[in-house]
C-alpha cells in the first residue's frame, strides 16, 4: 500500500515511472531537470505544476518520449513488460508515441485542411486502419465530445473550444493508454477551459494522464500534483478534489 499525504491506495505496478532523470540544453546555464524520480498508477490523473522554466513541460517531453533525457531511466509498463523509453531510437519513439500515447497541446495542433472527422481518423489510419473503417469511429468519438453535426467542419469554422475537443478525440481515438496533455486549456477562457478539462477528464475511459498546466484551480481536478522548482520535484501531494 501507498500513502500519500494521508490518503492510502494500492500500489500497482507503475505505468510510467522515472530514476534520477536529467536533462540539460546546449546553451544553458543550468539542467532543466535535476534528479527527477516519479512513479505514475495505471489510470491515475496527474497534474504537473510549475513557474515558466521550472521544467515541468520537458518532464512531459521526457515522460512521451518527444526528448530523449541527457541521463537517468524513463520506463513505461507496456503489453509485454517494461520498455526503457530513454534507450529507444527516434523511430522507435515515434512508434511509441503512435501507438501507445495520445497528445492534446494548447494550440492542439490540428490540420487546418482537414475537416474535424479527418483530423481524428487521421490518427487511426497512421496505424493502419482503413479510411472508411477510422472516419466511422471518429465520428462516434466526435459524438462522446459533445460536436455531433459539426464532424465536416474545419478549424476555421470550430470555437476554441471545439477545436480542443476534437485534438481529445483524437488522441483518444486509437486506444492510447496513456494521455499527454501540455497546457490544453491556455489559451481559453476559464469558462471554456473549465468544461475542456471536464471533458478530458470524463471521457478518458481509465486512462492514465498527465497534464502540464499553470492553472491550480484545473488541477485539483486531478488525483495527484507534482510541482517542479528549478528542475527538482519541490511537492508531491493528492488533490483535494
Amino acid at each position: 500500500m501507498g500513502r500519500l499525504q494521508g490518503i492510502i491506495w494500492d500500489m500497482e505496478t507503475p505505468i510510467l515511472s522515472t530514476r534520477n532523470l536529467t536533462k540539460s540544453y546546449p546553451g544553458a546555464d543550468s539542467p532543466a531537470l535535476r534528479g527527477v524520480d516519479i512513479d505514475i498508477t495505471p489510470g491515475q490523473s496527474l497534474a504537473i505544476m510549475g513557474a515558466s522554466g521550472s521544467g515541468k513541460t520537458t518532464l512531459l517531453h521526457l515522460l512521451a518520449g518527444i526528448l530523449p533525457p541527457t541521463s537517468g531511466e524513463v520506463i513505461f509498463e507496456g503489453a509485454k513488460g517494461p520498455i526503457r523509453v530513454d534507450q529507444l531510437n527516434d523511430n522507435e519513439r515515434s512508434r511509441l508515441r503512435r501507438e501507445e500515447f495520445g497528445f492534446v497541446f494548447q494550440q492542439g495542433l490540428l490540420l487546418d485542411e482537414l475537416t474535424a472527422v479527418e483530423n481524428v481518423a487521421l490518427a487511426k489510419m497512421l496505424v493502419g486502419v482503413p479510411r472508411r473503417e477510422a472516419e466511422a469511429e471518429a465520428v462516434h468519438w466526435l459524438d462522446a465530445m459533445g460536436l455531433t453535426g459539426m464532424e465536416n467542419r474545419r478549424l476555421g469554422q470550430l470555437s476554441g473550444g471545439q477545436a480542443q475537443r476534437v485534438a481529445i478525440a483524437r488522441a483518444q481515438i486509437t486506444g492510447a493508454r496513456v494521455l499527454f496533455a501540455d497546457e490544453p486549456t491556455g489559451s481559453l477562457d476559464s469558462r471554456t477551459g473549465v468544461e475542456v478539462m471536464d471533458a478530458l477528464l470524463n471521457v478518458r475511459n481509465g486512462r492514465t494522464l498527465v497534464l502540464v498546466t499553470h492553472d491550480a484551480t484545473l488541477a485539483q481536478n486531478c488525483d495527484r500534483i507534482v510541482t517542479i522548482s528549478d528542475g527538482k520535484i519541490l511537492s508531491d501531494t493528492a488533490a483535494r478534489n
